[in-house]
């Protein structure tokens, strides 16, 4: 509960406040320029319509392909880890991210935005497998309710059958009566 919740307030905090930018203050170091200007970016992409994510897709993806660099890993990372983009792929984002979120490297802005994009992606990935699982389990449970169903009607049936046969052998064994009560002489 607590994770999701956690997973929830980060996925607020990096996609949904779109209009607040983050400003850059005087003086501060290049890497936390850079973590900066991350972080309104997947603000920006937060807003884009899927043509538009398709392209910074497209656009992110040459720029990785051409620079292998920390900054465009994590910007590509970011532009596939966004929830609802239509480019979201997590799994490739985390593999992008893995490198950079090993434990024990020095710490830096850059690498602590990544541990944290990882650990948020790999807690996405465990409460997805942990919902099939749960989804599987459920239609698992329907099915053997809907067998068992079928089997208590098929039962249902066989004693509506057993029934009118025994119905039947009744009447028989009336009508025979009747007749062993009909051959016999009367008494005067």
């Amino acid at each position: 509960m607590i994770r999701t919740g956690f997973l929830v307030a980060t996925a607020l905090l990096l996609a949904g406040c779109a209009g607040l930018r983050i400003p850059i203050p005087p003086g501060s170091e290049p890497e936390e320029r850079q973590v900066i200007q991350l972080i309104n970016y997947a603000q920006r992409v937060a807003t884009m319509t899927a043509e538009q994510q398709r392209n910074e897709y497209s656009a992110s993806n040459q720029a990785f392909a051409r620079d292998k660099d920390a900054i465009s890993r994590v910007r590509l990372a970011l532009l596939l880890a966004t929830p609802g983009a239509s480019v979201q792929d997590a799994a490739r984002a985390a593999i992008l991210l893995e490198p950079m979120a090993t434990p024990g490297d020095a710490a830096s802005p850059l690498r602590s935005l990544a541990r944290l994009l990882y650990v948020l992606l790999s807690e996405r990935a465990s409460e997805q497998k942990r919902a099939n699982q749960m989804r599987e389990q459920l239609e698992a449970r329907k099915e053997a309710e809907r067998t068992l169903r079928e089997q208590l009607e098929a039962r249902k049936e066989t004693e509506r059958t057993l029934r009118e046969q025994l119905e039947a052998l009744k009447e028989v064994e009336r009508t025979i009566m009747q007749r062993g009560q009909e051959s016999q002489p009367r008494r005067r």
